[in-house]
């Protein structure tokens, strides 16, 4: 039972404290978390290429580089720059070496372009300043060293209803042994529905952990539903039809709802704008909404306690991209 534990505290602690919402180490001490190997929600990578490394931080400052970067009085300072508050993402990627630096580059550009994301500063080769500067003093990630003429960088944004839209940042570096690293760093406001989307998709083999854990999970989700009066569910998807796809992972909000039999919510669906009418977006999301309820209903909640909503492209608070498509749990 103590090796159990310890396990359990080794390879988990970090990820309960990220679902509890509250730090237990002090603002000196290291935020990094190593939270599982998939592409973030709202930018992609490259199609061939390995995320290698994969780290979410919570609620911190950060800088996010608008110029080139130099050094003065020893150390290195960007022309321009913005500060930013919020929870950040970074994804390091190899890129296969059948590909080049400027084909990487390409492709995150037509992504910015496609997301309608605005560019902020972007700069290649020498422009950007000494790569020693971008791998050791801006992101702290030595991998990421290499000769200045094979470098990109580009900074960007997300044009969204939200106050605190997200930032992102791309590193491209081709090293001299002609491996190619490409690094994003995502700052969104803190909060957002990214951490439930990495647990979801957390598989742990140990029961009793896998019990500790799921308590844990419940809890964020009731208290951020108790707080906020909202709750984004992910990993969510649908039929051509708008009847869920598959087995939904409902076993969280399940729990949640069974653990307070007092709580009654709204299930409700929100579609994005397209070629089809308003009356057929809001029919649309009303029945992928009902889909859900149907769902919860089968896991043996209450009909009572559950009420669907469709309300199509009319409430778009949210970043572009996947969760212009989104179901959200809104308290009753």
């Amino acid at each position: 039972m103590i090796c159990t534990t310890y396990h359990f505290v080794r390879r988990f602690l970090p990820l309960v404290i990220l679902l509890l919402g509250f730090p237990v180490v002090s603002a000196a001490q290291s935020d990094e978390l190593v939270v599982g190997f998939s592409d973030h929600s709202l930018v992609a990578g490259f199609a061939d290429s390995e995320i290698i490394e994969r780290e979410l931080l919570r609620d911190i400052n950060y800088r996010i580089i608008l110029g080139a970067l130099e050094r003065v009085r020893g150390e290195v300072i960007p022309e321009n720059s913005e500060r930013l508050r919020g929870d950040v993402t970074k994804i390091t990627y190899e890129v296969s070496q059948e590909f080049t630096g400027d084909d990487v580059y390409a492709f995150y550009q037509e992504q910015l372009i496609a997301k309608n994301y605005e560019v902020l500063y972007s700069c290649g080769g020498r422009e950007c300043g000494s790569s020693n500067y971008w791998a050791n003093d801006i992101f702290r990630n030595r991998i990421l060293y290499g000769p200045e003429r094979n470098q990109h960088f580009i900074a960007f944004r997300a044009n969204s209803a939200l106050e605190e839209s997200p930032y992102f940042s791309v590193y491209i570096i081709t090293r001299v042994n002609r491996k190619i690293y490409a690094h994003i760093e995502i700052v969104e406001p803190a909060g957002t529905q990214e951490s439930e989307q990495i647990a979801a998709t957390i598989e742990i083999d140990e029961p009793e952990i896998q019990e500790t854990f799921n308590a844990v999970v419940v809890s964020n989700l009731l208290q951020r539903l108790q707080e906020q009066g909202s709750v984004i569910l992910p990993s969510i998807s649908f039929q051509s039809n708008d009847s869920l796809a598959g087995p939904a992972n409902l076993e969280s909000l399940v729990s949640a709802l069974n653990s307070d039999q007092g709580l009654s919510v709204y299930v409700v669906a929100h579609l994005k704008q397209d070629a089809q009418s308003l009356q057929e977006l809001m029919q649309r999301s009303l029945a992928r909404a009902n889909s859900l309820r149907q769902a919860l209903i089968a896991a043996g909640i209450d009909a009572q306690r559950i009420e669907a909503a469709g309300v199509g492209p009319l409430a778009p608070s949210c970043a572009s991209g996947d969760c212009e498509e989104r179901v959200e749990i809104v308290l009753r």
